[in-house]
């Protein structure tokens, strides 16, 4: 059998990571097999759809990697074949018209809830006449239409991550409705419902496996009906579990999980995150391999491997995952994922050399764990002023420093230029001249020329500042501040 599976988002907000998760999954699961990964959009929330939100799901979707072979498909060009099927469930008397008002669906529920039951539809407008039915008509009453499930009913399926699932009729809530009452004279039923268009898109487009969230659990009972009421082969079903907060309650927005354009404007590389994600309940055959491409996952990729239990969102195994892509990134194509965020920033880099740029990112590549990290790593490079940390005062201020520094200053006072072996030299000389120890020339330079104590390589980062003109205008300006 061929393998076929699909993504089927709705537009009314952007990517998120639960979505994309699963978009994961399923594109690994095709690639696995050999198949064919389709994009649904599913649009028929009129209200809430915006077409901006699909662009930035397609956007996301691409920029993660995840492309699809076929698509995207529209619910909402779409409509007659709901109808049809509406049409097929009444013909064949396993769906009928509900006239049921608002007002008595909640007297409904509320007599439910007083007596101690559970909330569902009791089934009341299923065996109407025809002279009822025209007698709710004359009342101006406009139903729904409903699918009857048997209360008796057992559903029963193999799920490929959860084994043997059972579901019983009796607690699917009474006949659901699939089609909203009709709005226009020209359509003989309103809008199709979720359960009733996801079958039918399901059906036509051939989708052999259903892979998504144990969330749509419950969905997966009525559907499964809904199939064998149409007389379709019903796919296979794999639910994976939810992504989880830290205390094991689902992820939401309130644990600062957003969508997945945020994730790539708080500094992620998209093939970290989709590493990551393919992490949020599977693990590798390797269990010690934790970084590896879309394309290495899916030669491994299958759903016995998948968890039953909810997977944790770490944010620490995120930066880290991260950090892994950005240290092992060659410095000139980091060096152009870098430049937005020195541009944001307000950093000068237009004027910058590029291989001066390339040269900074190769020297602070190493402390990244994301790429918003270089507006802090590097800011001490585009300052007009350097701001002495309280240690660093401390120790400029020790006796002899004063001294180290002045040095130093002479010693690059007319130089256009330094090497390394210049940089080198020099701090010798000084530690020999002015008999201290190497460490305390190292720390007076770093805390001179950056006003810190701590940062990355001390050689390359004065070469960088020096290209600049910057060194000499540092040291001159710290042993003013120290003469105060």
């Amino acid at each position: 059998m061929s393998v076929r599976v699909r993504i089927a988002p709705s537009p009314t907000g952007n990517l998120h990571i639960g979505t994309a998760r699963t978009a994961v999954f399923n594109w690994l699961f095709a690639h696995r097999h050999q198949g064919t990964f389709v994009l649904r959009v599913e649009d028929t929330d009129a209200a809430r759809s915006r077409p901006e939100y699909t662009e930035n799901i397609k956007s996301g979707l691409a920029w993660l990697g995840l492309n699809w072979d076929e698509g995207p498909f529209f619910q909402t060009q779409r409509l007659d074949k709901y109808q049809q099927a509406v049409q097929t469930l009444l013909d064949k008397g396993l769906a009928y018209p509900c006239y049921c008002t608002p007002e008595e669906l909640e007297e409904m529920r509320e007599t439910q809830k007083a007596k101690g039951q559970a909330p569902g539809y009791d089934n009341r407008h299923r065996d109407l006449t025809s002279a009822e039915q025209e007698a709710f008509a004359a009342q101006g009453r406009k139903p729904v239409i409903r699918f009857k499930i048997d209360g008796d009913r057992t559903i029963v399926w193999k799920d490929l991550i959860r084994d043997t699932v059972t579901w019983k009729g009796s607690d699917l809530g009474g006949d659901m409705v699939i089609a909203r009452t009709a709005e226009t004279e020209d359509q003989p039923y309103g809008q199709a419902l979720y359960n009733l268009a996801v079958v039918v898109d399901d059906i036509d487009m051939q989708i052999s496996h259903i892979i998504r969230g144990e969330d749509h659990i419950a969905n997966t009972a009525k559907q499964i009906l809904l199939y064998e009421a149409l007389g379709a082969e019903v796919p296979s079903f794999a639910h994976s579990p939810l992504i989880l907060n830290q205390e094991g309650r689902k992820l939401s927005k309130r644990d600062g999980v957003t969508s997945i354009d945020d994730f790539r404007k708080m500094g992620f590389l998209p093939e970290a995150l989709v590493n990551y994600m393919t992490l949020l309940g599977w693990t590798f055959p390797d269990a010690t391999k934790e970084i590896f491409t879309l394309e290495e996952a899916a030669k491994e990729f299958d759903l016995e491997r998948v968890n039953k239990a909810g997977a944790k969102f770490d944010w620490d195994k995120l930066d880290w995952i991260n950090s892994q892509y950005l240290h092992q990134m060659p410095a000139d194509k980091l060096t152009g994922l870098l430049i937005p965020y020195w541009q944001e920033a307000g950093y000068a880099v237009d004027k910058m050399d590029r291989a001066w740029l390339e040269s900074l990112t190769a020297l602070t590549a190493p402390t990244l764990n994301r790429l918003t990290d270089v507006i802090k790593e590097t800011s001490v490079f585009f300052v007009d002023a350097v701001e002495h940390s309280e240690e660093a005062m401390d120790l400029l201020q020790q006796e002899g420093v004063a001294a180290v520094i002045t040095e130093i200053a002479e010693g690059v006072k007319n130089a256009d230029s330094i090497t390394e072996e210049d940089a080198k030299a020099l701090i010798k000389q000084v530690t020999k001249s002015q008999k201290v120890k190497k460490g305390l020339v190292m720390r007076s330079l770093r805390a001179s020329l950056t006003g810190e104590l701590h940062g990355p390589d001390l050689t390359q980062t004065w070469l960088l500042l020096n290209q600049l003109g910057e060194d000499k205008k540092r040291l001159l300006e710290t042993l003013e501040k120290i003469a105060d």
